[in-house]
C-alpha cells in the first residue's frame, strides 16, 4: 500500500535527500516512499523482527535442501547471456510466475550479474526481502498491483542507475497465465537494456492449484532454457507493443519446449 514518506527520487525532496537515498546500498533496493504498514495496519515489532529472524534462516535451510536434492541436467543457450552482458551490465529477465522458482536459482548464481526481485513493502513483504538479501539478490520495495507507476520507475533506477537486473514474471502471480503483460517491453523500451526469456521443465512436479505454480518433487532432474535478449526500439507504437507481447508470448511458450525436449534427451 502506498503511503507518504520521505522520497528516495521525487522531485520535491531537498539535495541533502536526494544524496542520502543515491547512498542506499545495492543489496537492499528499498521505495523509502513506502511505509512498512500492511492494509490491516500491521507493523515491523521487535517481536515480529526477531521471529522473521529465525524462520529466514531455517526457511532458507529447508529451500536449499530440497533444491539441490534436484539435478540441473542441462542448461541451454547459457550464450544467451554472455551476449546480453557483453553489451550492458544489466538487463531484464522474463519468465512465466509458474516458473520463479529454478530460474531464480539460476540467475543468483551467476556472476558479474545481480538479480533483484519487486517486493511488497508490507510487513508481510520484509519476509520475503530477507530471504532474497540473504540469497545475493537485490531487493526493489512496491507493488504491480498498487504502485505500478512507482514500481516502473524503480525497477528503471535499479536497471540502469544500480545495475541490477530487475526479473519480471509477465503474468504475474494473479495472471491471467501465461499472458505477457506489457512491463518489461517498457522496462526494455525505455533502459535500452535488452529482456532476456527465460524456462525451465522438471521431470516430477507438482502444480499449486490456484496459480499453477511449479514446484519440482526432491530428487527430480531439471532442465533450463535461455533465449536471445531481446531488444525494444525507443520508438515502439500501439501495434508494435502488442506483436512484441504476442512474440514474448511464443517465445517462452518455444523455450518451455525446448527446455522440455532437453530433459528427454533430444537436445544437448
Amino acid at each position: 500500500m502506498a503511503q507518504r514518506g520521505h522520497c528516495s527520487a521525487e522531485p520535491r525532496c531537498p539535495p541533502a535527500e536526494q544524496r542520502k537515498a543515491r547512498a542506499q546500498p545495492m543489496s537492499d533496493l528499498r521505495n523509502t516512499l513506502y511505509r512498512k504498514t500492511t492494509r490491516s495496519s500491521r507493523t515491523m515489532t521487535p517481536l515480529r523482527r526477531l521471529l522473521y529472524a529465525i524462520a529466514v534462516p531455517l526457511g532458507l535451510a529447508i529451500i536449499r535442501g530440497w533444491m539441490r536434492s534436484c539435478r540441473v541436467v542441462s542448461v541451454v543457450g547459457v550464450e544467451n547471456l554472455t551476449a546480453a552482458l557483453a553489451k550492458a551490465p544489466s538487463l531484464i529477465p522474463c519468465y512465466w510466475h509458474q516458473h520463479q522458482l529454478f530460474c531464480a536459482q539460476y540467475l543468483l548464481e551467476q556472476r558479474g550479474l545481480t538479480a533483484g526481485w519487486l517486493i511488497s513493502p508490507s510487513v508481510d513483504g520484509e519476509l520475503g526481502a530477507m530471504m532474497v538479501r540473504r540469497l545475493g539478490g537485490g531487493v526493489i520495495r512496491g507493488s504491480s498491483t498498487h504502485t505500478g507507476a512507482r514500481s516502473l520507475r524503480d525497477y528503471y533506477q535499479a536497471l540502469v542507475r544500480d545495475q541490477v537486473s530487475p526479473v519480471i514474471t509477465p503474468d504475474g502471480p494473479r495472471g491471467p497465465r501465461f499472458k505477457f503483460k506489457p512491463g518489461a517491453i517498457l522496462l526494455a523500451q525505455m533502459s535500452g537494456r535488452p529482456m532476456l526469456p527465460m524456462a525451465y521443465a522438471a521431470s516430477r512436479a507438482w502444480l499449486v492449484k490456484w496459480d499453477k505454480f511449479v514446484i519440482p518433487a526432491p530428487f527430480c532432474r531439471i532442465a533450463l532454457a535461455v533465449g536471445p535478449p531481446r531488444y525494444v526500439p525507443r520508438v515502439t507504437d500501439a501495434a508494435g507493443m502488442q506483436r512484441l507481447q504476442a512474440d514474448m508470448e511464443a517465445e517462452l511458450k518455444r523455450l518451455y519446449g525446448v527446455a522440455d525436449a532437453a530433459l528427454r534427451g533430444e537436445i544437448r
